[in-house]
């Protein structure tokens, strides 16, 4: 089938200047780019997500979402995962991380300097299957 055979339904390409960011419910800061929000969206958020010196996320999981950053900025990052969050992993300037959808998460910034990530999660508002999980909270020391 060549392209002039094809029939496009009448959509164009959005640019997306920055827009205002917000607090999401697991305490980091989000800035989204490309949302259902900003573009109408179906099926990707793509953002700036702030993690700022000593803070950390609340426990929890994005139960149908996988989820993708890249540090672009701050030092190291301690990403806790598990069942009862008990594996921790470094996350270092220039590093990626990809985490599965339903595994419990707390993120730490432990630095002196605020950590930057670009974000991506196939899910177009970041925060659709969201599930806090406050009885884990206390296992991250």
């Amino acid at each position: 089938m060549n392209i002039q055979s094809r029939v496009f339904t009448e959509r164009k390409a959005r640019v997306v200047k920055g827009g205002k960011s917000y607090v999401s419910r697991q305490g980091t800061e989000y800035l989204p780019g490309v949302s259902a929000e900003t573009v109408g969206s179906e099926s990707l958020w793509l953002g700036i997500v702030t993690l700022h010196p000593g803070q950390r996320t609340k426990a929890h999981v994005h139960e149908h979402h996988e989820t993708a950053f890249y540090l672009m900025s701050g030092s190291e990052v301690e990403l806790w995962t598990g069942s009862d969050l008990q594996n921790c992993e470094k996350v270092n300037l220039g590093d990626y991380l990809f985490i599965p959808a339903n595994l419990p998460h707390v993120a730490v910034n432990r630095g002196v300097e605020t950590a930057v990530f670009i974000g991506s999660r196939n899910e177009p508002t970041a925060q659709e299957s969201l599930v806090l999980y406050p009885e884990l909270d206390g296992k991250v020391p």
